[in-house]
């Protein structure tokens, strides 16, 4: 199966040039749910990958986290879309080193493991160098796009009719 794995900040959601802290930040971007619709459809295991350090600093917790990721499910329902996983890093290089914070590339191998997913078939679509970084790692091709840019114009040029 291919995946398409997904950054959240700057993706899927609004980057604010901030932590995203609270469900009330959490603003989708236009044309999100259609385009992983038209990923689902085409038979892409959507996979969300995502660094989330304001846990390790105290600026949020895990519920608020999960707060945000259970909107996000609930809107794509909504729109007949849905994402196979939503794996994240809750930890901050300042703090210490783990092994799941992207560059690192361990939260795309274990949703490849979860969900069956050939990483050599696979997209990571992501506005960060580190977002690529990862991608290369496992073999994934990445596609670097500016923060807030339209994921329904990438995924239609880069993915799809590619």
């Amino acid at each position: 199966m291919k995946g398409l794995f997904l950054d959240r900040d700057g993706v899927i959601n609004k980057e604010r040039g901030a932590h995203t802290c609270r469900l009330a930040d959490f603003e989708i971007l236009p044309g999100v749910p259609e385009a992983i619709a038209e990923a689902n459809a085409q038979g892409w295991a959507v996979v969300v990958i995502t660094n989330q350090s304001g846990i390790d600093l105290g600026l949020y917790d895990h519920l608020e986290v999960d707060r945000m990721h259970r909107y996000l499910h609930d809107m794509l329902r909504t729109h007949g879309a849905r994402v196979a996983d939503i794996l994240y890093c809750p930890h901050h290089p300042t703090v210490g080193k783990c092994l799941c914070r992207k560059p690192g590339p361990l939260l795309l191998e274990r949703a490849a493991a979860r969900h069956g997913i050939d990483l050599g078939a696979s997209v990571m679509i992501g506005d960060r160098d580190r977002d690529m970084e990862a991608a290369a790692a496992v073999g994934v091709r990445g596609i670097l796009v500016e923060p807030n840019a339209s994921l329904l114009v990438c995924l239609r040029t880069q993915v799809f009719n590619v």
